[in-house]
C-alpha cells in the first residue's frame, strides 16, 4: 500500500473518532431535555398619568416598575415554572369613566392582579368591575372608607384611611396649631369631600369652629370668590381637601388677598412637587398635610435605601405614593408564592393571609382588607422642603 494510502485512511480514522466523540459528548446536553416555558403573569396598574396630577401618576406607575424589574431578577416560579412578570399599564387621567374604562381593558386582558388606583373617585367604581371578574385590587393611596366597606372580599388597601387621616388632622388643628375657628373647602372628588368631611368632624370633637364651608372642582384655577367670603369670617387655618394641582394656586391667591391663616390637606397635597406648584404663596410651616403611611425607628433606613433606588432608577425625587405601590405588588406576589399559584382564586385567601415587611412597615389586612394599625406621617414645609413632624397610629 502507499504511504499516501496509509495517511489517509489514518486521517479517516481519526475524523471519524473525533466525530464519535463528539456524539458522545453531546449526549448529556441532549438529555438535559427541553427548556421549561416561563410562565407569564400579568399585573395591572392604572393611575392618572396624564391631566393635572400625571406626577403623581407617573410616580406611582414607577414604583410598580421598580417592583417588577426586581421579581423579575429573582428568579421565582410557580408550579415549578418560570415567572415572567409583566406591567400592563393603563391611564385613568384621575377621571371616573376612563378609570372603569382601565379596569375593563385589564379584565379583558385578563390580568392576574391589579395595583391602584391612585385616588378615591377612580377606585372605587374601578373595584365594582374587578370584583365581578374575582381579579385580587390592591389599593396604594385611595384612602376612602367606601372602597373597603362595599362588600368585596377582593379588594385591599396598605395605607390608612380618611376617618384616620382627616380625623387626625383636624383634632392636629385644635390642639397644636391653637385653631379656634377652622374653614373648609373641598374639590367634590370622593377622596376631597371624603377627607374634608372627616377633618370637619375632628375639629367639632376637639372644641373647635367650622365657620365656613365652600367647594371647587379639581380642575378649577380661580378661587377668589370663595377665598374673599372665607377671608371675612377670619379663620386660623383652611383645610383644602383635594389634591397639590389645586392647591398651589389657592396658596398663591390665599397670599394675594392677603389671607395669613394656616394651610392644611390631606395626603393629596402632601407633595414635593406643592412648593413648585405654590410658587411664593406658601410659607415656612404655613401648610400643614398628612401622609396616609409612615415608617418609624428601624424602618426609616429600609424607606431611604428605597428612595435613594428610586431616584437612581428614574432620575427623579419619590413624591408620594411609589413605596405603597412597590410594597403593594410584592405583597400580590408573596401571596402568590405562598399558594404556589398566580390563578386569582387560588392566591387570594393567601393574600387575606398576608404578613409581610415592607419599606413602608409591616403589611397585614383587617377582614375588611384594610391595612391593621396604619400609619400616618404629619408634615410641614419648610425652604421648600417637606419637613416630617411626626409619625402617629
Amino acid at each position: 500500500m502507499h504511504l499516501y494510502s496509509k495517511l489517509t485512511i489514518a486521517a479517516v480514522a481519526a475524523l471519524a473518532l473525533a466525530a464519535c466523540g463528539k456524539k458522545e459528548e453531546s449526549k448529556p446536553a441532549a438529555a438535559q431535555g427541553p427548556a421549561v416555558e416561563a410562565m407569564v403573569v400579568k399585573i395591572g396598574h392604572v393611575g392618572p398619568t396624564s391631566g393635572p396630577i400625571a406626577h403623581l401618576g407617573k410616580d406611582n406607575e414607577n414604583g410598580a416598575r421598580m417592583a417588577i424589574d426586581e421579581l423579575n431578577a429573582a428568579g421565582i416560579q410557580l408550579e415549578g415554572k418560570p415567572v415572567k412578570f409583566e406591567l400592563l399599564a393603563e391611564d385613568d387621567a384621575a377621571d371616573p369613566k376612563q378609570g372603569t374604562a382601565a379596569a375593563q381593558k385589564l379584565v379583558d386582558a385578563k390580568v392576574n392582579g391589579v395595583i391602584g388606583h391612585l385616588n378615591s373617585g377612580t377606585t372605587i367604581p374601578a373595584s365594582q368591575i374587578y370584583n365581578a371578574a374575582g381579579i385580587p385590587q390592591i389599593s396604594p393611596s385611595a384612602t376612602n372608607p367606601k372602597y373597603t366597606r362595599q362588600g368585596f372580599n377582593n379588594v385591599f388597601r396598605v395605607v390608612a384611611d380618611d376617618t384616620h387621616l382627616g380625623g387626625t388632622l383636624g383634632k392636629y388643628a385644635i390642639e397644636k396649631l391653637g385653631a379656634k375657628k377652622v374653614a373648609v373647602i373641598d374639590d367634590r372628588t370622593a377622596y376631597g369631600q371624603g377627607v374634608a368631611d372627616e377633618f370637619e368632624k375632628g375639629v367639632k370633637a376637639a372644641g373647635g369652629e367650622v365657620v365656613d364651608r365652600e367647594f371647587t372642582n379639581d380642575k378649577a384655577t380661580d378661587f377668589n370668590a370663595i377665598l374673599t367670603k372665607i377671608k371675612a369670617k377670619k379663620p386660623d387655618v383652611i383645610f383644602f381637601g383635594g389634591m397639590d394641582a389645586v392647591a398651589g394656586p389657592m396658596l398663591k391667591q390665599m397670599k394675594q388677598l392677603g389671607i395669613n391663616a394656616k394651610f392644611m390637606g390631606g395626603d393629596g397635597i402632601c407633595t414635593s412637587e406643592l412648593p413648585k406648584l405654590a410658587g411664593d404663596g406658601m410659607a415656612d410651616e404655613q401648610v400643614y398635610c398628612a401622609e396616609a403611611g409612615g415608617v418609624e425607628g428601624e424602618g426609616k433606613a429600609a424607606m431611604e435605601k428605597f428612595r435613594a433606588d428610586y431616584k437612581a432608577k428614574f432620575g427623579a425625587d419619590v413624591q408620594v405614593y411609589a413605596p405603597y405601590v412597590y410594597d403593594a405588588v410584592h405583597v400580590m406576589v408573596k401571596a402568590m408564592q405562598n399558594a404556589n399559584s398566580a390563578d386569582p382564586a387560588k392566591y387570594l385567601p393567601a393574600l387575606k393571609q398576608i404578613s409581610y415587611k415592607g419599606v413602608t412597615g409591616p403589611i397585614e389586612f383587617d377582614e375588611k382588607g384594610d391595612i391593621k394599625n396604619g400609619a400616618l406621617t404629619l408634615y410641614t414645609y419648610k425652604g421648600g422642603q417637606r419637613s416630617e413632624i411626626a409619625v402617629v397610629r
